[in-house]
């Protein structure tokens, strides 16, 4: 019987990518506490290593983030430079091995088992990667090593900022076993609570608790949890997996008690979700529409896409049916978020190029798409639109464009 190669997994975390990025463009921010984010209403994308010494994370509300600091210095999100920076550092990736798994703009799974005869051991991959963004892009990377996506991912924290943790499986007990269990990638907040309530606080401590402990915090999971909790994980580096969802959101100065603002703001998101839609050759065949009022209360509602397509007025039509709707189950509604979001996606047909000028209402609104499209292309995102969008009210103060 074969016996299965023991794998050789990277797992690459950007240090404070974000926030680093803003730091190393501008020096008078190094060594300050910084956040990337919108205004004071919405939350912190990134913060640099000074500011996460007052307790500031990612998610936090900007309002507690300066509660916290007092000389925070908040810069805005620049997500299309972050992603060209981002790209540098994929295609540096790329030149040890096909098998990358990006989980976000800053963040990588890598398999270099078949890599090792090429570039040297594993380690020594990892250390060249790390030179090798650090020449290309003045930034630092933690690299955490070991057999398996799991353990590689939690030793990637271990030694950050810019470490290199190397974990073999014979070092899984002494290096996992006194850890917290909230280390272990989806036991979150909740249930690490409930596991320190039933008097769990170590990854030992996990594996080690019997079943009528586990059940009612896990269920059906106890054997997987157990299995994590052993450093077990047989998950593939998966090169190539397809994208689920591309959305927009905003979070909004003033809350939205005007519905003709609200409409407004809506058709800026469907624009831009549109707009990627089309940027990546992707349709949508379901729109998910975002609303969090004044009171942090949140709600979604999605429908169905019939045909699928990647057209802002299709886009619009749909969520203005959401939101109407919406409003109607809620009066006087105040709205401090809206959000828009393709799913169920799939690859974009080759349009016709004379379809593309014909005189039908749904084409010319197609060719219209496509010219904005080239126009933003060419003098960014801001350069054109539909005139129903534009209302300087209502641009004032504006929080972060987020994307998935």
């Amino acid at each position: 019987m074969s016996v299965r190669r023991q794998r050789k997994i990277l797992h690459v975390d950007m240090d404070a990518f974000y926030a680093s990025v803003e730091q190393r463009d501008r020096p008078e921010l190094r060594g300050k506490p910084v956040v990337v984010g919108g205004d004071v209403r919405g939350v912190v994308a990134a913060a640099s290593y000074e500011a996460r010494k007052f307790g500031i994370r990612s998610a936090m509300p900007m309002r507690e983030a300066e509660r916290r600091c007092r000389g925070l210095i908040r810069i805005p999100v620049r997500m299309a430079h972050y992603k060209a920076v981002s790209d540098d550092v994929f295609a540096i990736f790329r030149e040890f091995t096909p098998l990358v798994e990006g989980l976000s703009l800053d963040e990588a799974f890598l398999d270099v088992t078949d890599s090792v005869n090429l570039f040297g051991s594993e380690e020594s991959i990892a250390g060249t990667i790390k030179a090798r963004i650090r020449d290309k892009t003045g930034l630092t990377a933690s690299v955490g090593v070991a057999p398996n996506k799991l353990v590689a991912k939690i030793a990637s924290d271990l030694g950050k900022p810019d470490g290199l943790v190397v974990v073999t499986a014979g070092d899984f007990p002494s290096i996992l076993d006194p850890l917290p269990v909230r280390v272990i990638p989806g036991i979150g907040p909740r249930t690490g609570s409930r596991l320190e309530q039933a008097g769990i606080r170590s990854i030992a401590e996990l594996r080690a608790a019997p079943d009528c402990v586990l059940e009612p915090i896990f269920g059906r999971y106890v054997r997987l949890t157990r299995a994590r909790a052993s450093g077990e994980d047989d998950r593939p580096v998966v090169s190539s997996r397809p994208e689920k969802s591309v959305s927009a959101e905003q979070t909004f100065a003033t809350d939205l008690t005007d519905r003709d603002a609200m409409h407004r703001e809506l058709l800026r998101l469907c624009e831009r979700t549109a707009g990627r839609l089309r940027g990546r050759s992707l349709i949508a065949g379901t729109l998910r529409l975002k609303i969090r009022q004044s009171d942090f209360t949140t709600d979604t509602r999605q429908l169905k896409l019939r045909p699928a397509g990647n057209s802002t007025d299709s886009l619009y039509r749909i969520a203005r049916k959401l939101l109407d709707k919406w409003l109607l189950e809620t009066p006087d509604a105040a709205i401090r978020l809206l959000g828009i979001g393709g799913s169920e996606l799939s690859r974009a047909a080759q349009s016709d190029l004379f379809e593309a000028c014909q005189a039908t209402t749904g084409q010319e609104a197609s060719y219209l798409d496509r010219t904005v499209d080239q126009i933003r292309e060419r003098f960014g995102s801001e350069s054109a639109g539909r005139a129903r969008v534009l209302d300087p009210g209502v641009h004032q103060g504006r929080g972060p464009d987020c994307q998935n």
